[in-house]
């Protein structure tokens, strides 16, 4: 446990009493904090009875009140106030085993913590959760959890993760979704290993668990380059892509009747890969799978007509006027899969604004693969060999998720000002989200 206290946020609960930076928090109400999970539940109440060491030793017994729910404003040494758990298994798939040497330390680590599902978002597989662990999940109703399921086949799921005991993680699972918790899952659809009739077999099982399966993600594997010794898996063709797209649909059209939600959803990569059209805003449901790459296009495009529908309403002449004086031509850099998509939105806000002149460059990932093809894993090497010496106007446009979260890095450890020094200028960085697109092609800020 490393419940020391960093920082007490000025004007929090926590301020007006005599808790300092570098006492410890052993107690809160008499039940001792293990982590981050224990601190932010015991936390909760009105009134509380904190037990803690202070940095000379000494303990200290401080009485709060407090709004129910609000934030003690305690920050500590460490996140998670614990080691963070990585992960032990040794998946097939898994990314990071396909990541070339020489990148920097962090890119390497592996998680599988399930506080950082709920805290966070990542995918867990629950192969590491003890009974108990599961017991703590359900007493203090940490939902929801996102969970990597990709079969609940017991055998085939301790092959595809690389563990001796594949109804591990399953039997947490099905304990978790009947004690009511809410899940999340992905499957990591593998070409002849766990597609077709085995995906089947796997979404049947997952709508048996009920109502607390929240929503389900198919996406296709990732390769790269970089697979020597690693298990042998086929590239996701167009044929199969299709074949999968409506494969979830149909079990997608059987929730949506009985359940009122489709539940199952298949990643932007799938429906680009098989050559179909992406689905209506509408169809889904608020987007609970964008983090897997589920809806993220349909939901920039969305965004991005309704801010130009907006800006082309009344006083769309002193606008265009306003821009003509500002804009210059700009270039804007993006994945493979996205470019499509990207020069059309470009191509529509030409028209309406023949003031705006920009082109869309797909840059080919060399650096991972050309496989490959999502723009947030474009290196900062790849724009400047494939841009370097071109006509790229007064600017580049790049979107955010090319860059480590916070950050200004790409992957390969580039920053954007080295970028926008080499090719000779300016680099913006536009958010993942369609009007913040538009405002960065009309110059606006």
């Amino acid at each position: 446990m490393n419940a020391v206290i960093k920082t007490v946020m000025p004007g929090s609960p926590a301020s007006k009493t005599i808790i300092a930076p570098g006492d410890t928090l052993r107690r809160i109400n008499g039940s001792l904090v293990n982590d981050i999970l224990d601190y932010k539940y015991l936390s909760y109440d009105e009134r509380l009875l904190l037990e803690l060491t202070g940095s000379d030793g000494r303990l200290k017994l401080v009485r709060l009140k407090k709004r129910e729910g609000a934030d003690l404003g305690l920050e500590f040494g460490t996140f998670l106030m614990d080691k963070q758990r990585a992960c032990a298994n040794k998946c097939i798939f898994c990314f990071i085993d396909q990541l070339p040497a020489g990148m920097r330390e962090t890119l390497y680590y592996k998680d599988d913590d399930v506080r950082l599902s709920f805290l966070q978002g990542n995918y867990v597989t629950l192969t590491n959760l003890s009974r108990s662990d599961v017991e703590r999940i359900i007493k203090l109703r940490i939902s929801p959890l996102n969970v990597s399921v990709h079969t609940l086949n017991p055998e085939l799921r301790a092959y595809m993760l690389g563990i001796k005991r594949g109804e591990a993680g399953i039997e947490a699972l099905r304990t978790l979704a009947g004690a009511g918790i809410m899940l999340n899952c992905q499957i990591v659809c593998c070409p002849g290993i766990n597609d077709g009739e085995e995906l089947s077999r796997t979404i049947r099982g997952l709508i048996n668990l009920g109502g607390c399966i929240n929503s389900v993600s198919v996406v296709p594997v990732g390769l790269t380059r970089h697979r020597e010794g690693l298990a042998p898996i086929r590239h996701f063709g167009g044929g199969l892509a299709l074949q999968t797209v409506r494969q979830v649909e149909k079990f997608g059209e059987l929730c949506l009747k009985k359940r009122g939600s489709r539940v199952f959803f298949c990643a932007d990569e799938l429906y680009i890969k098989a050559g179909l059209k992406l689905p209506p805003h509408m169809y889904y449901e608020g987007y609970p799978q964008l983090e897997n790459g589920v809806g993220m296009m349909r939901l920039f495009i969305t965004e991005f007509m309704r801010a130009l529908s907006h800006k082309s309403g009344k006083g769309t002449e002193d606008a265009g006027q306003e821009t003509k004086a500002r804009s210059s031509g700009f270039s804007v850099v993006t994945g493979m899969a996205a470019s499509e998509y990207l020069t059309n939105l470009l191509k529509i806000a030409m028209h309406k604004h023949a003031t705006i002149k920009g082109k869309v460059y797909a840059i080919q990932n060399r650096f991972f693969g050309d496989s490959v093809t999502v723009s947030g894993l474009v290196t900062g090497g790849d724009i400047i060999a494939q841009l370097k010496g071109r006509d790229l106007g007064s600017r580049l446009l790049i979107p955010q998720n090319m860059l480590r979260s916070g950050e200004d890095v790409f992957l390969d450890d580039l920053t954007v000002r080295e970028v926008s020094e080499t090719l000779g200028l300016p680099v913006r960085v536009v958010k993942q989200d369609g009007a913040d697109f538009l405002c960065a092609i009309r110059k606006e800020n």
